[in-house]
């Protein structure tokens, strides 16, 4: 029996995001993932573990412990690991560092709806939300996109400078003018209303929306997916557990029909038109961290 590896954050300069996407796609053609999230509780602190299982990939959990008073201390307030089993046995091959595995399914799981369903001549970028995650959609997006021209806003127009000059892109002063102009927007809030107005989408645009992890948090309007051609990274984790998705399906501004493919119906999951607009939810599933931390393992291993 081999020792269990431990991959640290470093690892990710033997990784590339076009790599991690064709990664994502081998994955989908596996049979389907069986998922399963579990939440403990002591007072404000929370251990989130969320496992998959495909048949031929392999097994992970990710383990997160979010305490809210860790900043106070000094601490980030997120912090975990993920556990790799091999397919065979079940035995443990490897502990991944759970940010890396975040920030790369994060952004690679985006990177990918948008090189399925954006046009293939989008140059102009605009990420809303100046956090961690625009950083690692403006490496993402960069990959997959060359030669694009980005520009970013956020709320606080102070953090949009500093990551602007950070990066050398452009600030957005208005939202609403800077996505009329844009061929993609990839916003990453932490907004529980919607920051994205429909009345301001063009023909041929793609929508990618990330930040709205809970049943009450949403980043764009009703208007945005009715005039959208909507598409999901999973059914399975966004239609019933995200607002962006579960409020709109609620109040029938939307029908389940119009969330029309998931990544396991690459026959569906396609641009129609040039003109038409395009909608991705980023759900960012356990089985993205596990094809995440599969691609992880061969990059740091060489196997």
């Amino acid at each position: 029996m081999t020792t269990p590896a431990f991959i640290p954050f470093e690892a990710e300069a033997k990784m590339d995001w076009l790599g991690l996407t064709r990664a994502f796609r081998e994955g989908h053609r596996l049979p389907k993932a069986e998922i399963a999230d579990n939440f403990l509780y002591r007072r404000d602190d929370t251990l989130l573990n969320r496992a998959a299982w495909i048949d031929g990939l392999g097994l992970a959990v990710k383990s997160a412990t979010i305490f809210p008073g860790n900043p106070a201390q000094g601490v980030g307030m997120v912090n975990g690991g993920v556990s790799l089993y091999d397919d065979a046995h079940g035995l443990l091959e490897a502990v991944v560092d759970f940010h890396l595995v975040t920030k790369w399914k994060t952004a690679g799981d985006s990177l990918l709806g948008a090189l399925t369903l954006a046009r293939p001549d989008s140059r102009e970028i605009l990420i809303v939300g100046a956090g961690h995650v625009g950083h690692s959609l403006f490496e993402a997006y960069s990959a997959g996109f060359p030669g694009a021209r980005f520009s970013i806003w956020n709320r606080t127009i102070a953090k949009a400078e500093a990551m602007a000059e950070e990066l050398g892109i452009e600030v957005a002063a208005d939202l609403g003018q800077a996505v009329t102009k844009a061929d993609i927007v990839t916003c990453a809030t932490m907004s529980t209303s919607p920051v994205i107005r429909g009345e301001w989408l063009q023909p041929g645009q793609h929508l990618d929306l990330i930040g709205a992890y809970r049943p009450d948090m949403r980043e764009a309007d009703d208007t945005a997916l009715q005039r959208a051609r909507v598409f999901v990274d999973s059914y399975d984790t966004t239609l019933g557990h995200i607002g962006e998705l579960k409020i709109p399906l609620e109040t029938g501004a939307i029908a389940r029909e119009d969330v029309l493919a998931d990544y396991y119906m690459p026959e569906k999951m396609m641009r129609g038109s040039d003109d038409e607009i395009t909608l991705f939810k980023n759900g960012g599933g356990a089985h993205l961290d596990l094809m995440t931390s599969r691609y992880i393992h061969a990059c740091w291993t060489g196997r």
